[in-house]
């Protein structure tokens, strides 16, 4: 008896090692993948350069945050210090379960096209508190050659007035908080909405007010079975009404995608949109605007609406 219980005992303890193996491992899966600029489908020669990389080798750094969001990570353009002009922002606002440290890729993605990007740990990021602190603390970093005893490599090299602000899932509804009801909301200049409504969800107590957007936003969604039910294409239609006419906006849907793919899959587009909003990139402009924008026909996004000339 002794001996089988020994052996039940044994086979309990192999099984709760393993649940918490798979519980760690769970959560140090990355979201997006190392090499998803090689992997993801384009549908034009723009949306192709754009998620590609940009020509710049990048750099990480991280501060403390004295909040619930644990901390600020940003990545930045290695050769920021040889640079003559201040680099535009661009904030990340996470999804629900998708924190700053499960996205590295992304932001890396950004910052070799030379931006200067800011993610934290936030988990409940709908109401655009992180993103707010986010940009405090850029212009924190922005206003001392020295912090914390040590030269800081940011000093006068941070556009604070061009800031663009992405976010996806629970993260679109923080991106409308922030720019419609924060401190810095005037800070920001371009803005990206991937798979959410963003408007008042009475199950998750969130709320947002797109009637109040002045920020030029581009909004993503997909056609996949999952943002069927979180993220419904009719409401992104919704969503893009309620923005005011004399607000720059653009609605697409990605048809080979689904709700958590969505936070990659559109990359060449969001870059391109940043690129051209932060930047005044004229070949990224044409992704959205002239006579043929070339996400109009993208055989890859269908439901396209935009009111930008």
């Amino acid at each position: 008896m002794k001996k089988v219980l020994k052996i039940v005992g044994i086979i309990l303890l192999i099984l709760v090692v393993a649940v918490i193996l798979l519980l760690f491992m769970a959560g140090r899966k990355q979201a997006v993948p190392e090499d998803y600029t090689k992997t993801v489908k384009t549908g034009g020669d723009i949306e192709a350069k754009y998620l590609g990389l940009g020509s710049h080798e990048v750099s990480y750094y991280e501060a403390i945050a004295v909040s619930s969001f644990k901390k600020f990570e940003i990545y930045y353009p290695s050769d920021i210090e040889k640079m003559d002009t201040a680099l535009p922002v661009v904030v990340f606002v996470n999804g629900t379960s998708v924190l700053g440290s499960k996205y590295p890729a992304l932001q890396k993605h950004l910052a070799s096209w030379g931006f200067i990007t800011i993610a934290t740990e936030e988990e409940h990021a709908w109401f655009g508190f992180s993103a707010e602190m986010s940009v405090r603390y850029l212009e924190y970093l922005n206003q001392y050659e020295e912090v914390q005893g040590k030269a800081n490599i940011f000093y006068h090299r941070i556009d604070i007035d061009n800031v663009g602000i992405t976010g996806h899932s629970q993260g679109g509804f923080g991106v409308v908080n922030a720019i419609t009801e924060h401190r810095h909301k005037d800070n920001y200049k371009a803005a990206v909405i991937l798979s959410s409504n963003a408007q008042t969800n009475p199950s998750f107590l969130w709320d947002a007010d797109a009637t109040k957007v002045t920020t030029p936003t581009l909004i993503l969604g997909s056609t996949g079975k999952d943002d069927a039910s979180l993220a419904p294409p009719e409401t992104l239609q919704t969503l893009y009404d309620q923005i005011p006419d004399n607000v720059d906006k653009l609605k697409a849907i990605r048809n080979d995608a689904d709700h958590g793919t969505m936070l990659y899959s559109a990359d060449g587009y969001v870059t391109a949109w940043f690129m051209w909003q932060l930047k005044g990139d004229e070949e990224a402009a044409k992704a959205f605007t002239g006579d043929s924008p070339e996400i109009m026909t993208n055989s890859l996004y269908q439901d396209q609406i935009t009111n930008i000339e």
